[in-house]
């Protein structure tokens, strides 16, 4: 090989990096905020008048909103997992009562694994709670599947170093603030490392895109619930909004006066209701959670405004994506309700917001009404990150709807709830388009937790192992409310809303002879649905039980 050669070879190897590198660093950056039980209220840009959400507004004034996001399932794991592998559960079959993690096979087709493999440098701060591997929470799959890791599975609670040893470096307690030190250390070279944070690189690298996914365990009431108004507590979470009364919901309901419930007695059990949800049966309950839910907004909002600020600072933020949205809803005593798990609006419909700065003045602070799902999530981030989008999912590519708001995506969207326990929550399935909803019931067939807990008191058997340990029958109990109404099962009751003229859901038309065309139409239109969601593939899950793994962390 002669020296001529070998000079010729340098130069375009030289070249070839360069322009590789190049390459890489047009890439956006994309960083995707996920809160916990945030209503679509919960904000100023959405509607809200008390909360105090800057940082939120601006982004939504920067980006686009969507006012007609829906979650696949209400209730955090399978939610979140249909996030991650843009999957409906019917398809990934994963939640807390279904005794199964997400198989390694398919979790490789998450979008963090596949966009870590197109080149980008990854992270994931704040709360885990996808069981993922063999084991779940202690497989450690998770953890070596980014680039940086600063996160607590399960629940991470107000104080997150009360809960999880990974965040004892940090110097702030509250939830917002360690998370915000854990953002400071993988955006920044410059920040103080925190010991705690598990990574491959001592520093991010320039020559890389990034993306980072931040969790929130907030406004959740693991969260909420442990605020304590301690000394050095920010004053956010202390006095603001304190000086306010708040007002009730509309169509709040006492537990004491409710007359006739939503829903049938023998169908949504509320006398098995979680105890975590008490606090909207009183006046008294609801102001004080919703004081601290409004308290944990702002802290979010801060934090928003900090990453903002710290991508300004470093010149990132010409070339970086942000993405906003929440797990689901959550009633707060609306009807008499309270808790998830439901297919009503209040708890499926979310915020969302996607800002790219590269877009012109003309498409930002638009709202989108389009029909949009937390399964497009994951295919939009790849398709805005140039990566291919893996066959396995399900939601769609929203990105052309932020330069053409009028656009749609789809004409229906399913929502269902597997999550059926002795919490007294039905199996229901839901279809909807912008007028027109349509929900369905099956027979509630589980054991009654306040049966549970007092057998549980009786015998000295810990309430919790009695209420929420799974076993391997569960994963066959689970299967059958899953596959029943597939294989034939039919409804116990059904409601059809008209969400243009009652948006609360309050008058039920399913019996009116004059609404019978529209239901039998969605009936069909629920067939088509539900059968697309389950797909034909057997779910790519583990056996993940207390039987099989005793130390799991459920």
């Amino acid at each position: 090989m002669n020296t001529l050669f070998l000079k010729k070879l340098f130069v375009l190897v030289f070249f070839a990096n360069i322009a590789s590198n190049i390459f890489a660093q047009q890439k956006p950056n994309i960083v995707f905020i996920l809160t916990d039980d945030q209503s679509y209220g919960l904000m100023g840009c959405t509607g809200n008048e008390f909360v105090q959400t800057p940082n939120l507004d601006k982004l939504a004034d920067e980006g686009v909103l969507f006012t007609n996001a829906h979650v696949t399932s209400a209730i955090c794991t399978p939610s979140r997992i249909s996030i991650l592998l843009s999957q409906y559960e019917r398809k990934h079959a994963v939640n807390f009562n279904s005794g199964t993690s997400v198989s390694d096979e398919a979790w490789e087709k998450a979008y963090p694994m596949v966009m870590r493999k197109a080149g980008y440098y990854t992270g994931w701060i704040g709360k885990n709670h996808a069981p993922v591997g063999k084991g779940g929470y202690i497989s450690g799959v998770m953890e070596k599947s980014f680039d940086y890791w600063y996160a607590g599975h399960g629940h991470i609670g107000f104080y997150p170093k009360e809960r999880h040893k990974i965040f004892n470096d940090a110097i702030a307690f509250t939830q917002p603030e360690v998370i915000n030190e854990g953002v400071d250390d993988f955006i920044d070279p410059n920040a103080r490392k925190l010991k705690g944070a598990i990574k491959f690189l001592d520093t991010r690298p320039t020559d890389k895109p990034f993306l980072l996914s931040i969790n929130f365990n907030l406004p959740h009431g693991a969260g909420t619930s442990t605020m304590k108004m301690k000394k050095d507590d920010d004053e956010i979470y202390k006095s603001l909004y304190r000086d306010l009364t708040l007002p009730l919901p509309d169509n709040y309901v006492a537990k004491k006066d409710i007359k006739t419930p939503k829903l049938p007695a023998n169908l949504l059990r509320a006398e098995d209701r979680q105890k975590g949800y008490d606090y909207v049966d009183t006046p008294e309950g609801f102001r004080e959670r919703y004081t601290r839910q409004l308290q944990a907004m702002t802290g979010i909002d801060r934090l928003v405004g900090n990453l903002r600020l710290k991508l300004k600072e470093l010149k990132l933020d010409k070339n970086t994506i942000i993405i906003f949205t929440s797990d689901h809803g959550l009633f707060m005593g609306e009807q008499g309700l309270g808790g998830k798990a439901l297919c009503y609006e209040k708890t499926t419909h979310v915020p969302m917001i996607i800002m790219d700065p590269s877009f012109k003045r003309k498409n930002r602070g638009r709202k989108s009404d389009a029909l949009v799902q937390s399964i497009d999530m994951a295919p939009t981030m790849l398709s805005m990150g140039g990566v291919a989008i893996p066959t396995e999912f399900q939601g769609k590519d929203i990105s052309k709807l932020l330069v053409d708001t009028s656009a749609e995506v789809r004409d229906y969207v399913y929502t269902e709830n597997l999550w059926s326990t002795q919490f007294g929550n039905p199996v229901c399935e839901a279809v909807q388009d912008k007028q027109w909803k349509y929900i369905r019931y099956y027979r509630n067939k589980t054991f009654s937790a306040a049966k549970k807990i007092k057998v549980a008191k009786d015998l000295g058997i810990p309430v919790n192992k009695m209420l929420y340990a799974v076993h391997d029958p569960d994963i066959a109990f689970y299967r059958d409310l899953s596959d029943a109404s597939l294989q034939g099962e039919e409804p116990v009751y059904e409601e059809l809303y008209d969400l243009k003229n009652d948006p609360e859901e309050l008058y039920n038309l399913a019996s009116k002879s004059k609404h019978q065309t529209k239901l039998n139409a969605l009936r069909k239109v629920w067939k088509n649905e539900i059968t697309m969601a389950r797909g034909n593939e057997k779910p790519k899950v583990y056996r993940y039980t207390t039987d099989s793994d005793p130390k799991g962390g459920h």
